[in-house]
């Protein structure tokens, strides 16, 4: 039975980058560049880790945050951390860097040199929407006036 190649999900990937705009727009709110944004995270057994949202760059049509998490697995597990673009014309943003990897195809022939998924852009994007919104859904004290 013949393979047929993947083929990039560009509605879902556009659907995802503009959710996570949205997201990422709650989070920020009016910070400017070098502000960073502490959201405590906490569940039913206490704090868990604290998620960081650092402005690094902004523009009148680009914003460049750095994300990252703290916690509890700090030292066992490299601490997960990306760098994402909000483009704020097409009300869209997208991972660029993820764990100092940059610049992520769209697709990718399986398997290649750095075993990247076949459509390890898109999964990157999920991962950053389900992160923000657990940060929304359990981010504490600093995010009461964001809900």
């Amino acid at each position: 039975m013949a393979r047929t190649a993947y083929v990039t999900d560009l509605k879902s990937l556009q659907a995802e980058c503009t959710a996570n705009y949205v997201r990422m727009s709650r989070l920020l709110s009016s910070l400017e560049a070098g502000d960073v944004r502490e959201v405590p995270l906490s569940g039913n057994s206490g704090r868990f880790g604290t998620l960081w949202l650092e402005v690094v760059e902004r523009a009148p049509y680009t914003t460049i945050v750095r994300v990252c998490q703290t916690g509890v697995l700090d030292g066992i597990v490299d601490t997960p951390r990306m760098l994402v673009h909000l483009y704020h014309d097409v009300r869209m943003a997208e991972v660029t860097d993820f764990q100092r990897q940059r610049h992520f195809s769209g697709r990718y022939r399986y398997p290649n040199p750095r075993m990247h998924q076949p459509d390890e852009k898109l999964q990157l994007n999920r991962f950053l929407g389900e992160w923000l919104e657990h940060g929304l859904a359990h981010g504490h004290a600093a995010l009461q006036e964001l809900r």
